[in-house]
């Protein structure tokens, strides 16, 4: 059986837990995560296909630390779980990229909390961010923020994380690497009558029946965070894989159409998720006025909006908020993420792309909105 789900993906995230990265809590496994970074890299040269997109959320900071400080249990106080982390993450960073760079590939670490994608500014950084690592071929490795963040730590997992990440930079599919071959109907180590889940629709509630809790003492997941990970990213139109970690050479036959682990299929395609994210779940804070040109280059060609081609502002909005854009008569013809607060778009009106570090004294980006964050009306 063949998937076109992952041989047609072109960005993907794929998420691996602290189990196998640290090999059950032993330490670091150097062999396992050399194998991923092959992988990774083969699916960005794009080896025998297409070239791929590839984010890494990795787990294994707080297991990685605990075995640098010779702690045998995970501890349960906030403090030491955070010290754990920063103690980890320096081998964790250290580990991909040593790995990624023997296979002639850039990485970069990013660390992130759930309030760096809650905060509308600084989701958009971290977008922005991500976006432009991709399209310089580097793999971005990343990883909970553990020592700044305290609930997290205690209820948050990376399997979240995966699905945070695969909407902010609309993924086409989350990859989940797990210890155990997929999604069964009920847990196999203890009901031989348990089925195992080939295929379903990502977000069926019965799923959620299916899952027990956590499977390993080491990590925070469970297969349950894994079908509402899967049910999250899907809100963004990413289906799921949920498959074991270590398949011989698993990223690149699931991404050449192999049917491995339990696929969770998202019934929205993505850009329709995107339009009615845009169009449902976001208040508009403001407008701007644009020409009839940057009006037609926006609508006929899907173009982004840049400075020069806007008249006017309205409203009162910061970088990050959902702004309409009107034509001269008041037409709303399209919604977006604007790149620049309402006062400085003001200052930046009919200004040419080039003056905006002359004028604001620095720049975020040079449009006002780009077209990856942008939403014709007429889709709407």
């Amino acid at each position: 059986m063949v998937s076109s789900v992952l041989r047609d993906a072109r960005r993907i995230v794929v998420k691996v837990g602290s189990s196998l990265v640290t090999n059950e809590g032993r330490g670091l496994d150097e062999a396992a995560i050399g194998e991923w970074s092959r992988q990774l890299a083969a699916l960005v040269r794009g080896d025998g296909g297409a070239r791929r997109e590839v984010i890494m959320v990795s787990s294994g900071a707080i297991a990685e630390g605990m075995k640098r400080l010779g702690w045998t249990t995970r501890p349960h106080e906030i403090h030491e779980l955070q010290a754990a982390a920063a103690v980890g993450q320096m081998g964790l960073a250290q580990m991909y990229e040593t790995k990624l760079r023997e296979q002639g590939m850039g990485s970069a670490q990013v660390l992130l909390t759930h309030a760096d994608l809650a905060d509308r500014e600084r989701y958009l950084n971290a977008r922005s961010t991500l976006l432009t690592l991709l399209r310089l071929g580097v793999v971005p490795v990343i990883n909970e923020n553990d020592t700044v963040v305290n609930d997290e730590i205690k209820f948050g997992d990376n399997d979240t994380l995966g699905a945070l990440v695969a909407n902010l930079v609309e993924a086409d599919a989350l990859i989940i690497l797990t210890d155990q071959n997929g999604l069964y109907t009920a847990d196999p180590r203890r009901d031989p009558l348990a089925q195992f889940v080939h295929e379903a629709a990502a977000g069926d509630v019965a799923l959620e029946a299916m899952a027990g809790g956590a499977g390993s003492s080491i990590g925070k997941g469970g297969m349950i965070t894994k079908i509402l990970a899967a049910k999250r990213a899907a809100g963004s139109g990413a289906s799921t894989v949920i498959a074991w970690g270590r398949e011989p050479n698993v990223l690149v036959r699931l991404v050449a159409g192999e049917a491995l682990g339990s696929l969770l299929v998202a019934q929205t395609p993505k850009k329709q998720a995107r339009k009615q994210w845009m169009a449902d779940h976001l208040q508009l804070r403001g407008a701007v006025v644009v020409d009839a040109g940057a009006a037609a280059k926006v609508r006929e060609e899907g173009k982004s909006l840049l400075p020069i081609g806007m008249t006017s502002v309205e409203g009162d909005f910061s970088r990050g908020d959902v702004i309409a854009l009107r034509d001269s008569s008041g037409a709303e013809i399209a919604r977006g993420l604007a790149n620049y607060a309402a006062a400085e778009a003001r200052m930046l009106c009919r200004k040419p792309s080039t003056e905006i570090g002359k004028l604001l004294g620095y720049v975020a980006e040079p449009e006002m909105v780009h077209r990856d964050n942008l939403v014709l009306a007429s889709v709407m």
